[in-house]
């Protein structure tokens, strides 16, 4: 008898998420005799402890079909909640909402806290005798799953739109900058990136050749802002404008942080940001040209903007979606579906497997001998790495009768709830 499956997802959403979701409903559509009902866990893991399954299978193939170009997590929620080994509860309940409907496969979309999750739902499967599969699926803009020497996985489903994405914004910033730089001679961006840089590097794709007066600032850049106010200056000199991209994880002082219940670091919701503070000090110590500096601070956008997705992306996210369902078919439990390129000149890539506690205690840092010598730019290498990711072209977008992006809509048909109500642990 075919066991039900559920998918669930975490963390910061991406422009391709869906298209790994519908990679997986694609794959699992294939083989009815091994796969039974689809559901979603409705918000990621608060879903499944809520009993809160979206019957996925009840949904009408149009709907499945606009994932491919349905950015963010809308379609069946995202969280940011954690399984942690001291809420026992928690472990208890979701093996017991797993077990109620028959759930033997289990998906899980995220980063490496995801794929930790993924991870002790597996543990704790075997321990309690359950026959579940569990398999973790990458996603991450940030591009910090994995190890630096690109063995686990190339690159995530994720990080090659959003590196498109800057190298749109850049371009264009550099068009308004270039016109408007006799009153506004600095604009400084502040791009996404906790503690690692791939994000703002990627800024250097909008000038490959090095023809701006750009100038990039990453976590790992270790720049003092005396540091970065004399470059700055440096460059109004010779070019009489400067554009500046700084990592929102740049170090300036105290952000008055908040934390997500993974420990992040919440800078969207800190009490000012990274921007401010170098738009603020540059203005205060003086620039080396008439006018004041000023800023940009794009927000969630850079991880839902269609427009600028890369249809490479869109294509691996989804092949990475396929090749999970394939990997708990044929593998079993306890792997995640990566992303692998083959050597040579020609962008080439394969999709694989690693184990699952192989992701979950891995951590990437943004290679070294990327960063130039004098730590505000990055490397050619870095820019062969990252080219290849935002592809060639523009991505096609459904319009609906008005005018605007037609999304996926799924109907809210649920699993009816066979457990008692239950509050997850760290809510109470």
């Amino acid at each position: 008898m075919a066991k039900n499956v559920l998918v669930a997802q975490s963390g910061g959403p991406t422009p391709v998420i869906n298209n790994s979701l519908r990679g997986i409903i694609d794959a699992c559509r294939s083989f009815p005799g091994d796969f039974g009902k689809i559901y979603a866990g409705f918000h990621g893991i608060e879903g499944v402890l809520k009993e809160e399954l979206l019957d996925l299978s009840a949904q009408a193939d149009k709907e499945i079909d606009l994932l491919k170009n349905t950015p963010a997590a809308g379609s069946i929620g995202t969280c940011r909640y954690k399984l942690r080994e001291k809420n026992k509860e928690d472990f208890d309940r979701a093996i017991e909402v797993l077990k109620t409907h028959n759930i033997g496969y289990v998906f899980y979309i995220g980063g490496n806290d995801s794929m930790d999750t993924a991870n002790k739902l597996a543990l704790v499967a075997r321990e309690r005798g359950l026959d579940l599969i569990a398999t973790g699926v990458p996603k991450t803009i940030d591009n910090d799953v994995g190890d630096s020497e690109f063995k686990i996985i190339d690159h995530t489903p994720g990080f090659g739109s959003v590196a498109r994405y800057w190298g749109c914004m850049v371009q264009s910033a550099n068009e308004e900058n270039s016109g408007s730089s006799p009153a506004d001679p600095v604009l400084v961006m502040q791009a996404m990136g906790r503690k690692i840089g791939f994000i703002p590097a990627a800024a250097r794709l909008a000038d490959p050749k090095r023809e701006m007066p750009l100038q990039i600032y990453m976590a790992e850049s270790k720049v003092s802002m005396e540091q970065l106010a004399e470059n700055v200056n440096a460059q109004l000199k010779r070019d009489g404008r400067c554009i500046v991209v700084v990592s929102e994880g740049f170090d300036v002082g105290s952000l008055g942080e908040k934390r997500d219940s993974f420990g992040h670091v919440q800078f969207s919701s800190s009490e000012t940001t990274v921007e401010q503070i170098v738009v603020n000090y540059l203005n205060k110590v003086g620039l080396a040209a008439r006018g004041a500096a000023r800023g940009n601070v794009p927000g969630t956008d850079q991880r839902h903007m269609m427009v600028c997705a890369s249809v490479t992306d869109l294509d691996e996210a989804y092949q990475v979606g396929r090749q999970a369902a394939l990997i708990a078919l044929n593998e079993g439990s306890g792997f995640m579906s990566t992303i692998l390129r083959e050597p040579g000149a020609a962008y080439r890539v394969r999709y694989d497997k690693v184990p699952l506690p192989l992701v979950a205690n891995s951590e990437r840092t943004f290679p070294q001998a990327w960063i130039t010598p004098n730590r505000i730019d990055v490397t050619d290498d870095f820019i062969k790495y990252a080219r290849p990711l935002i592809g060639s072209e523009w991505v096609k977008i459904p319009i609906d009768e008005n005018g605007l992006q037609r999304y996926t809509r799924f109907q809210p048909i649920f699993a009816t709830k066979k457990c008692k109500p239950y509050v997850p642990q760290a809510y109470r």
